[in-house]
């Protein structure tokens, strides 16, 4: 794909940037990705994180940079500032069906919220060594990155209402466990995922991080062909497409590198960075 030319310096664009393999690398944010952000926002651009997991989810460490808002829960949350604008979550009838479908396969599966994380006590432990697992493969051995997801998790009763589920591990495919539940679930990849083991994000039919996206700059009266959105999976296709330029990173998702304007790198190579200063956003 050819590079970009840089944008004008007097327009101002709305940036959505997926965590998990592309702001940050086994839950570390390269400093040259936080430096990015600070600079792109000096320059008077609006930048949100567009993520799969939810407000819970996302440590201090991944908003050090600071940023304008987020879409979080794969879009069906969305916050500008302080405001939330957006939380759409499965009704009591629809969250009930989804845990039985989960249960009755010996799932492994964390309820998500923007307040909380929640996980059957019986299967806190397996959670605990794959997700432990997960994190402690990155490469340069940093900081892993769990403890996102393990540090905040509730053993209470199960909520009536979530917004998302992922799965890390069943008997059973999530796509098998999605029909199911019902037609009104869609299921991705997961972006935590262990390749031997069923895993997925279960959410709502019709919501996915394009419609987040929307929500937010219409309440920042930004227009579709000022937003810039950098992804590398499954649940980013739908928002690298509705961007007026979308990036995938290098050895991502095939449809999302087929369906991109453009690449970057991985965030090992600073790819934020590297998209941003060829942008011209800073």
């Amino acid at each position: 794909m050819d590079t970009l030319p840089k944008l004008p310096t007097t327009t101002i664009h709305a940036i959505f940037l997926d965590v998990d393999g592309t702001y940050a690398d086994y839950g570390v944010v390269p400093e040259a990705h936080e430096r990015a952000v600070r600079a792109a926002r000096a320059a008077g651009h609006k930048v949100f994180l567009c993520t799969g997991r939810p407000l819970s989810m996302l440590p201090a460490s991944i908003l050090a940079a600071g940023f304008d808002g987020l879409v979080a829960s794969a879009g069906a949350y969305v916050q500008v500032g302080d405001r939330v604008l957006m939380d759409r979550r499965f009704s009591e009838e629809q969250a009930s069906r989804t845990i039985a479908a989960l249960d009755a396969h010996d799932a492994i599966y964390v309820l998500e919220s923007a307040e909380f994380l929640y996980v059957r006590p019986a299967a806190e432990q397996r959670l605990r060594d794959i997700v432990g697992s997960h994190f402690a493969a990155r490469p340069d051995g940093q900081s892993d990155g769990a403890s996102a997801i393990l540090g905040t998790l509730r053993l209470t009763p199960a909520p009536a209402s979530y917004a998302k589920v992922s799965m890390f591990d069943a008997a059973a495919s999530v796509a098998m466990i999605a029909a199911e539940i019902g037609n009104d679930i869609a299921v991705v990849e997961n972006s935590i995922a262990d390749t031997h083991r069923h895993t997925g994000e279960i959410f709502l039919r019709g919501i996915s991080k394009a419609d987040g996206i929307a929500v937010a700059i219409e309440d920042l009266g930004i227009s579709q062909a000022h937003t810039i959105a950098i992804g590398d999976g499954e649940n980013d296709l739908e928002m690298v497409a509705y961007a007026g330029i979308g990036i995938a990173v290098e050895g991502s998702h095939p449809g999302l590198v087929a369906l991109a304007d453009r690449t970057t790198p991985p965030p090992s190579k600073d790819g934020i960075a590297v998209a941003f200063a060829e942008l011209g956003l800073f």
